[in-house]
Order: structure tokens, then sequence, then C-alpha cells
């Protein structure tokens, strides 16, 4: 065993051994230790700026673009945000020890099943150091210890926070090992880690399609994934057209980087002659680039014609796709090719068929009249995320706090014994 396994199966062992106390962590212990992390990141937030600074002037170095120096900027908003965070995650329900379905069998026992955390997590990532606290945080709340691998290209930010994460273990009497930040940036530890399945129950991916499809064929262990965001749009010819102008544009444009942005656009081609010119100048005027199919370049000067290529593309940036289809059998047989399943969205005042597409379209969430912005899992009420998952299991969607546990049964005899 070489000097980077030993130190990640090391770590490894320290996050089972982490895992089996964080289980009994009460909610109050739990919330104060975040209360505590927030303390300390306001407390320490001129040297975890200091820190992050290396990592800029390192980036600038080696050539990072401007927007993954953004990502990986810990600005006076950022921090503040990371705090507001916090404060958010301390008021949600605890999820661990939650029995449910308590029922009574004929035979008089009650059988249940409880929430309970599911052990160790590893969490591969790039740029935005705000993710350390992010996973760190929902991790310790749902009472899993929590391998953090960042990208080396916010080592410097991230040793800063893993060093205040475990003071506030510390000083609130939990093990400093239930998180825990890779030391090391040689990416042969990724391998490493990926091999220990005895020892981590789940890896959780988080960045571009090309880490996570190396995580996904490379792991022994259970792997949460999400390969890209290809997000689709279907103004259906009961559209109300009003509503569908801001919803599109709020889709594509706000956020153009994400994974729930819009990057696909289907529109029946019974509306489109009176729809598309409005939406081609309101998108003309955000400088959004269009692609669009014959029929859809015929009604403006301003699409350009799209390559095979382009189809089922994910931009991340102001860049889309339109097609005219003859109706929703041509749209879901659109979304189901070139899909992939973050979420789906259909305008339409006609309730039967908001009903169909709701049941018949596979995505992670599929939304009737509303922005693609809203598959979020601050948005969806579940007060923060560790990821969004595409896979189906054992989460689909946003992942909170509920899904970073499983559960198990639990069972009330009176000395009962089966037949």
């Amino acid at each position: 065993m070489d000097e980077c396994e030993k130190i990640v199966v090391d770590i490894c062992r320290d996050a089972k051994k982490a895992a089996r106390s964080m289980m009994t962590a009460t909610s109050n212990v739990k919330n104060r230790t975040i209360a505590t992390i927030a303390e300390l990141i306001q407390s320490q937030k001129e040297h975890i700026q200091a820190e992050n600074l290396k990592d800029i002037a390192l980036g600038r170095e080696n050539g990072l673009s401007e927007a993954m120096l953004d990502r990986l900027h810990l600005s006076d908003a950022a921090i503040d945000s990371m705090i507001k965070g916090l404060d958010e995650i301390v008021v949600l329900a605890d999820p661990v020890g939650k029995v449910r379905e308590l029922i009574r069998r004929p035979n008089g026992m009650m059988v249940g099943r409880m929430n309970v955390p599911l052990g160790v997590i590893g969490m591969i990532y790039e740029s935005r150091p705000n993710v350390t606290v992010d996973a760190a945080v929902l991790c310790l709340k749902s009472g899993n210890s929590v391998i953090l691998r960042g990208g080396s290209e916010a080592h410097h930010s991230n040793t800063a926070l893993a060093a205040l994460l475990q003071e506030a273990l510390r000083q609130n009497n939990l093990n400093e090992k239930a998180i825990q930040v890779f030391p090391i940036t040689d990416r042969k530890a990724i391998d490493i880690l990926l091999k220990q399945e005895e020892l981590v129950d789940l890896i959780i991916p988080r960045g571009g399609e090309g880490l996570i499809r190396y995580v996904s064929q490379n792991s022994r262990i259970p792997v949460l994934k999400h390969y890209k965001g290809v997000c689709h749009i279907y103004v259906d010819r009961l559209a109300d057209l009003e509503k569908a102008l801001p919803v599109i544009l709020n889709s594509k444009i706000q956020r153009p980087g994400v994974c729930n942005a819009l990057e696909g656009l289907l529109v029946h081609e019974e509306v489109a002659g009176e729809f598309l010119p409005m939406l081609i100048t309101a998108l003309r005027d955000a400088q959004v680039r269009v692609l669009g199919c014959s029929k859809a370049v015929a009604l403006s000067e301003y699409i350009e014609k799209a390559k095979d290529s382009d189809w089922g593309t994910e931009f991340l940036d102001l860049c889309l796709t339109i097609k005219i289809v003859a109706g929703y059998p041509e749209a879901k047989e659109y979304i189901e090719r070139y899909g992939s399943n973050h979420t789906e969205c259909i305008l339409t005042e006609d309730y039967s068929l908001a009903q169909k597409f709701i049941r018949e379209i596979d995505a992670s969430a599929v939304i009737v009249n509303a922005s693609t912005r809203f598959n979020d899992g601050g948005q969806v009420g579940l007060g923060a995320e560790i990821g969004i998952s595409t896979t189906k299991l054992h989460a689909y969607g946003p992942m909170g706090l509920e899904e970073l546990t499983t559960r198990k049964f639990v069972v009330y005899g009176e000395g009962q014994v089966r037949d």
C-alpha cells in the first residue's frame, strides 16, 4: 500500500467509525454544531477569503475561464449566502428517527419504517468551495459522515473550510472525522476512494458530465448521478401565450449556466406563427442565439438552421433550440429521444393533457405552466439540496435531508413467534 492509498483508506476508516456515532447524535447537538459553523465562518471570514484568493491567483495562472473563476470566488456575498444557508438548515426538520406507516399486523405486532442515515457519503465535486459547506452540513444534519473531494482548483479554500468544520464538531463533542476533506489533490486518490465499497456507502459526484461519467464507470460503490440537464418546454396549442413568454424567458435567461435552465423549446404548429415572432424579439433582446428546425427558420431570419448535433445539447449558455411539432405525441417522442430525465415542462390550459404529460413524461421534475428553474431543492420545499439525481435508486430529483437517509423496518412485538 503506497502513501496515497494509505491516506485514502485511513480517511474512509475514520469516516466509518464516525458514522456510527453520528447515527445517535441528537437534533439539538447537530443544530448547535451547524450554528457554530456559521459563527466560525463569520469570525474567520478574512482568513477564508485570503486562502480563496490563493486559489483565484493559481486559477488565473492556469488559464481558468472567467466563469470558472467566478464559481470559485468566495466574495462577501458568497460568504453571506453560505451563512444564510446554514441558518435555513438549522430550522429544517430532522428526518432521522422518524417512524412512519406504523401498522398493526393480524398477529398483533406493530410494524413501521424508521428513517436512518445512509452512513458514509463520498462527495466528489468541482470548483465551488461553497459546496464543501453545503454538503458537509446536509450530511451532518442527516446523521451521516462525509468525505469531501473538491477540485484541485479550490484546494486552499476547501482546506480552510475543512479546518473550521472540524473545529465546530470538536466544540460540540462530535467526532471530527465525521467531516473530512481530502488533503491531497492527486487524481489517483479518487480511483482509490471509488474502490472502498466496504467503508463508503454512497458516492455523489457533482460537476460536469465528464466527471460524472468517469465516477460512474470506475466506482464499486453505488453512485447517485445526473449527467446533464437537457430541459425542454412544450408550448401546446392551448397554451396561454401571455403566460408562456415570461416562463420561457425565465427558464432560459435567468441563469443559463445551470442544470435546470431551458435548452430546447417545442412549439405546436398551430400557435408557432403567432407565438414565435414575439418570442424571438424577446430572445434577441436578451442576446440568445436561436437554432431551429426548417419550419422555425422560415418564420424568422434570426433563427439559424440547427445541425443534427444541436438537438439534445446542454448548452449552459445563451443558446436555445426550437422545433415546431405537430402536437403532443411528437413532442413526447422528441423528449424521450433527447431528454436527460432532469426537467420537462408543458405550457397548456388543457387540464387533461397536462395530467397526461405528468403521467407519461419521465423526468425528475415534470412541470405544468411554470419555469424549469423551479427544479431546485429550495424551490420545491426541501430547504436545501446536495444535488439533483436523475437516477431512480434511491432518489429522483433534488436531494435534501430526507433523501440523505434510508428506511429500516422496526417491529414491536409482545412475544409473537412465527408459525
